[in-house]
């Protein structure tokens, strides 16, 4: 259901100190007379939630962490832009009308405020892996009963929904997610037990937050846009793939039966897909970077190695498995993550505490739908307990 744009348009962001909500805030810059800033949302980053919400002009600025409320009213003093914080005051935000929602908060705590947004009458601009992920068939009924416009931010999905045609997702032979490879793609597997955590904040194109970064190098990022593709956009499993693209100019195309094949490129910068959703359905002029394909000079594209990259094939049959399964493989990967960020753990026992967890998940959640956002966040939190009894076990430290 395409809703009529209306200029200048209200909209919120959820997540705005982090890469996606800065990238998004740029473009709002330069383009302020088609936008009224009704919420920015930040975790617990006072100063930057501040500041951001001074450079917008929002109407509203909210924490997370309840008790940075008094310093944020006080950075917000004489700005006349209101001040909350708490859970349920993000939620309360969540319900505010706007057009249009930029959903990007990591993590399941996503979850709640993006369906609220939804529930309240806007569009997303989906940036939270974790809403499909843990709850991709609730997430996608909730919009299509309430008629809203999902927009994919990530540049990938984005690709593939600029080169997919209208009523013709029938005709889709393959769609294909290309990935970079990350900081290891020609790294051995016997290195590979060595990476530090420095070796794996090393992204070769991208600039990203620390947990994104480190699914990158383990290349379950792909494995999660797989799962969040199949949501997007109504396809199953065996229709798509993973094709390591290191110069990552190609973000993704579209195999039709024709044998026709739709690519979308540019240049890797996030103001490009953030800019492509908020100008939707239209397109407007943003100062980005240009794709000079002679500087580029060739692209190069591989087979990814499932042996020295197993989170995406445990992704794949997460997927394939049932919803439970992505919820409790997304929950058990972030606490894998944190405890490589902090050194409790190696960084090929990311890998191995997921696959762990998932079977040990398997007799409490198999079978199950995910059919409410209460029974999505209680199966994340069993599958942050395993994953952290997990790590407990093998490796004898505590991660609470």
């Amino acid at each position: 259901m395409m809703r009529r744009r209306k200029a200048p348009r209200t909209i919120s962001i959820f997540g705005a100190t982090g890469s996606v909500g800065a990238s998004t805030a740029d473009v709002i810059l330069q383009r302020q007379d088609e936008f009224i800033v009704e919420v920015v949302t930040a975790k617990s980053r006072v100063a930057e939630l501040a500041a951001v919400a001074r450079r917008l002009g929002a109407r509203l600025a909210v924490l997370d962490d309840p008790s940075g409320l008094a310093a944020l009213r006080a950075a917000l003093s004489g700005s006349g832009i209101e001040a909350a914080a708490g859970p349920a005051a993000i939620l309360e935000a969540a319900r505010r009308p706007v057009d249009l929602v930029v959903a990007a908060i990591v993590g399941a705590a996503g979850l709640a405020p993006t369906l609220a947004s939804i529930e309240a009458g806007a569009d997303i601009a989906l940036a939270n892996k974790e809403c499909l992920v843990c709850a991709g068939e609730l997430f996608m009924a909730t919009a299509r009963r309430h008629g809203a416009q999902i927009l994919p931010v990530d540049s990938e999905h984005n690709a593939i929904f600029q080169a997919l045609e209208a009523d013709n997702v029938r005709a889709v032979e393959g769609i294909t997610i290309t990935a970079s490879g990350g900081p290891f793609r020609e790294w051995t597997a016997e290195a590979m037990r060595s990476v530090t955590i420095a070796d794996a904040l090393k992204h070769p194109r991208w600039t990203m937050g620390p947990k994104i970064t480190i699914d990158s190098a383990t290349m379950m990022n792909k494995g999660l846009e797989i799962i969040e593709a199949h949501h997007l956009f109504e396809v199953e499993s065996s229709r798509l793939h993973v094709l390591v693209h290191p110069q990552s100019v190609v973000h993704g195309f579209v195999t039709y039966a024709d044998g026709s094949v739709v690519a979308h490129l540019g240049a890797a910068d996030m103001r490009i897909p953030i800019a492509h959703c908020l100008g939707w359905p239209g397109r407007g002029a943003v100062a980005t970077p240009r794709l000079d394909l002679a500087m580029v000079g060739s692209l190069t594209f591989e087979k990814p190695d499932f042996e020295r990259f197993p989170s995406l094939t445990l992704a794949r049959n997460a997927l394939e498995t049932g919803g439970w399964a992505t919820n409790i493989l997304n929950a058990a990967n972030e606490v894998a993550v944190d405890s490589f960020l902090s050194g409790a753990i190696a960084f090929l026992g990311i890998a191995a505490t997921v696959s762990e967890v998932l079977d040990a998940a398997a007799s409490a959640f198999g079978g199950q739908a995910v059919e409410s956002v209460e029974a999505a966040l209680a199966m994340d939190a069993e599958g942050r307990r395993l994953a952290r009894e997990a790590i407990g076990r093998r490796h004898g430290v505590r991660t609470d």
